[in-house]
Formats: structure tokens, C-alpha cells, sequence
């Protein structure tokens, strides 16, 4: 787990190593200084007049943590355990439940379960509240005590109570720590549609997602009538993976530019940067995305629909635009700081607003989609303002009194419709595929 929605499982948007400037303080001005001697004048009459000992390491941390919060959500400093979760992002195994988890006014809230683990299968959704661990009262607590609490030896159990904004009363889960081990990249063939599930975005994904491609043609013994690209629930990961995913899929163009302060601060990433040509030889492809699709997945989502290389389905996108960089602090330590913003090729900005999909499709087979609220980037506190000046009003659609979707859970289930949007994705597919071609005798 992590230690804010892109510190668990794999969501960074960016990991690049910068050095720290020589001579950083040369721009420090007078009314700095008075600024500095106002923060030790504090920092003294804490030492010399709080009611409990305090040793300087806490106070200089909570400092830190102070002044990264007053910028953004994703910023932040990382030592000790925090600086782990940081190395988990790209190593990829912990022992754990595997949720992505934020903290909200004091509550841990669930961003995702990562799938396929004890979470996940238990039935912990987005959205949930998790207000107790092995009975013990955490709403006000440290994020950073919760998540310790989580992880463990594998084999171990541990009991969550969570609150579940529609239910009647809070839901109780004894779970069993795993190895969490991220797998980025699953396929399987559905109806003669590749489909091709991302979880995140770690060193091995662009690589895992080509050879998904191979395997599907190599199992059917020819190319399928089209891929899906699942990138429901990842918050994201490594910008170097997330291009290599578009490239996959694309034949040139530019995949994504990030910019930084300064006008001229632009850099651009192109397609054939690491596969030569589109993998998929120009077959349809659906990526689908929801709430939970956030940062590396938007990048790849908002490349292949500028480029018109795929069909975006599901709801609007989580809506991160940013991107960190992780510079070095000395021995397990670190500082991560917003340093760009991303833009798609088309020149958009998807902070606040999300990629919005070219067909809309709520995901109806979920019996709880209509009471969870959704939590995106607009909902965080100090989120970055996008430039653009996205309009929240117009952001949302309303799609409950459309007839396509008035179908129930149950319902479904009775067609053998357990995910919706997967399932309006294989129909899709099956409309834009190639036909088979049918001899005919000539007369």
C-alpha cells in the first residue's frame, strides 16, 4: 500500500532522478530570510515550551511534510518506510492486501484494490472508508501508521471494518496478507477480441503489453478481430512505460509533451521510441478507463485517442496532469516534487478534467455505481488548477435515463453480463472488425 493515491502499487506519472541546483540559495531573497527567521523563532519556543519533549528529526520532518502539503497532493517528502513504498513503485512486491488508499479529512479512503489480491477478492471497493484495523479506532490517525498496520508478514490476518457510503452498516473483512506482486500486463482471448488488462505501470510493462500481442495471435493462430486495452483502476506509474504502451499501438506522432515553469521548459516524447510500427497492424482498439484511470494511463489513453488509433470508452478519467520527479535526499530518503505538467498530443491538459471518453458507458453490471461517490483529482485539496480552466459543470453526464443502460445487475447477470463495459467493448470490437471473407462461385 501506499502513502497517498500515487504511492501505492505502482502510480507515479514520472520517475526521473534531478539534482539539486549548487548554489540554490542564490536566489533567495531578503523577505525570504524574514520568513526563515520567523520559522525558527517557532521552531525554538516549540523546543524550549511544548508541553512533551520533541526531538529535532520530528519537528524538521513535519516541517518538510508542511511546506510539500502547501503545494500540491502529490508532493512530498519520503524517508524510513516512506521511502520503501517509493522503491515498491518499480520493484513491485510487498507483503500486503494490496489497496490504494488516500487520506480524506482524517479517514482512509480506498482510491482501488489492486486485482487479484486479498482486497480485491474480499470485495473492498473505490470509495470505501476503512475506519477500524484489528478493532482499533484509525480515523485521525497517520496515514503513513495505517498502512504500516497493513503490511505485514504474508500468511498473517488482519480485520478491517470499512464504511460504505449506501450501505446500512459498515462491512466487516477478515483478510490474509500476500506477497503483493505486481503483475502490470494479463491477456486472454474473449469471442476473438484480444483483451489486454494494465494494472500499472512498472519497468516491464510496454514490454509485457508487445508481448501480449504476440501471444494472443500465437494462441488464436491468426490476428483477432481487435484488442481492448483495460486500463480501468490504474493509477498509473512510469512516464518511460506509459510512452512505450502508446507506442505499441502507434506508428509515429507525438505520444505526450510535459512542461515545466518556464515557456521554453518543453519536452516532447514521439512515437518509435521503442517498437517499430503499430504491433496491432491497424486493428480496432478500445481502451476502456473509469474514475480510477489516472496519470501513466491517461497519457496512453489520451495518446491513442488524438491520434484516432483507438475508440476511448467508459466514464471520464481520474484526471491527474501532473508529473513528479524523485530527487535523492541522502540515504533512504527523498524528495518528490510536481515539476511539469503533461499535455496529450493534441495540446490538451487533462489536470482536473480527465480524458473523456468518445463513448460513454457507465459500468451498470456494478450494483453500487450509482451511490459510491467517485473521488478524482478535482476533489483533492491543493490540486493544481488547470490552465485551460476546465468547466466542472459540463464534465459529468447524466446517462441514468438512457435506455441503453436501464438494464439492472441482476438482469445482467441473467444474460451472463458480469462487467458491462467490457462486455458494450466485445460488441464494439465485433461491429468494427474485419469480416470474414466469404467465397463465392462465379456464374
Amino acid at each position: 500500500m501506499l502513502r497517498s493515491f500515487l504511492q501505492v502499487t505502482a502510480a507515479v506519472s514520472a520517475l526521473a532522478l534531478v539534482p539539486i541546483a549548487s548554489g540554490a540559495m542564490a536566489g533567495v531573497d531578503t523577505n525570504s530570510y524574514r520568513e526563515l527567521d520567523t520559522f525558527m523563532e517557532v521552531y525554538n519556543q516549540v523546543k524550549a515550551n511544548y508541553v512533551d519533549k520533541v526531538d529535532d528529526k520530528t519537528l524538521v520532518k513535519g516541517a518538510i511534510q508542511g511546506m510539500l502539503s502547501a503545494l500540491d497532493p502529490h508532493s512530498s517528502y519520503a524517508d524510513g518506510l516512506d521511502f520503501d513504498n517509493l522503491k515498491i513503485q518499480t520493484d513491485g512486491n510487498y507483503g500486503g492486501l494490496g489497496l490504494t488508499v488516500t487520506q480524506v479529512d482524517g479517514a482512509v479512503k480506498v482510491i482501488a484494490p489492486t486485482e487479484d489480491t486479498p482486497a480485491a477478492r474480499a470485495g473492498i471497493k473505490s470509495g470505501d472508508f476503512i475506519t477500524h484495523l484489528d478493532g482499533k479506532f484509525i480515523v485521525g490517525g497517520s496515514l503513513d501508521e495505517a498502512i504500516e498496520q497493513m503490511r505485514g508478514a504474508p500468511g498473517t490476518k488482519i480485520s478491517l471494518t470499512v464504511v460504505r457510503p449506501g450501505a446500512d452498516k459498515p462491512l466487516q473483512f477478515t483478510l490474509v496478507r500476500e506477497v503483493i506482486v505486481q503483475k502490470p500486463v494479463k491477456w486472454e482471448i474473449k469471442g476473438n477480441v484480444g483483451y489486454i488488462n494494465i494494472n500499472t505501470f512498472t519497468a516491464q510493462t510496454a514490454g509485457d503489453t508487445a508481448l501480449a500481442i504476440q501471444a494472443i495471435d500465437k494462441k488464436l493462430g491468426h490476428k483477432p478481430l481487435g484488442y481492448i486495452v483495460d486500463l480501468r483502476e490504474n493509477g498509473g506509474g512510469l512516464l518511460s512505460e506509459a510512452i512505450g504502451v502508446s507506442d505499441v499501438f502507434l506508428t509515429h506522432g507525438e505520444i505526450v509533451s510535459q512542461r515545466g515553469r518556464e515557456k521554453n521548459d518543453i519536452e516532447r516524447y514521439y512515437a518509435e521510441s521503442m517498437f517499430p510500427g503499430d504491433l496491432a497492424r491497424g486493428l480496432p482498439v478500445v481502451v476502456l478507463v473509469d474514475s480510477g484511470t489516472a496519470s501513466a494511463s491517461e497519457i496512453v489513453a489520451g495518446a491513442l485517442q488524438d491520434h484516432h488509433r483507438a475508440l476511448v470508452m467508459g466514464v471520464r478519467s481520474f484526471g491527474k496532469g501532473s508529473v513528479q520527479s524523485i530527487l535523492p535526499m541522502g540515504q533512504r530518503a527523498a524528495l518528490r516534487l510536481t515539476t511539469a505538467r503533461y499535455y496529450t498530443p493534441s495540446g490538451h491538459s487533462v489536470q482536473e478534467g480527465g480524458i473523456k471518453p468518445d463513448i460513454l458507458v457507465p459500468q451498470i453490471s456494478d450494483p453500487d455505481y450509482k451511490d459510491r461517490p467517485v473521488v478524482r483529482e478535482a476533489d483533492l485539496r491543493r490540486h493544481l488548477i488547470n490552465q485551460e480552466k476546465v468547466d466542472d459543470s459540463v464534465l459529468e453526464e447524466d446517462v441514468r435515463a438512457d435506455p441503453r443502460f436501464s438494464a439492472t445487475p441482476e438482469q445482467l447477470k441473467k444474460q451472463g453480463i458480469d462487467d458491462f463495459q467490457l462486455n458494450y467493448a466485445l460488441q464494439t470490437i465485433a461491429r468494427l472488425g474485419p469480416k470474414p471473407q466469404v467465397a463465392t462461385k462465379g456464374k
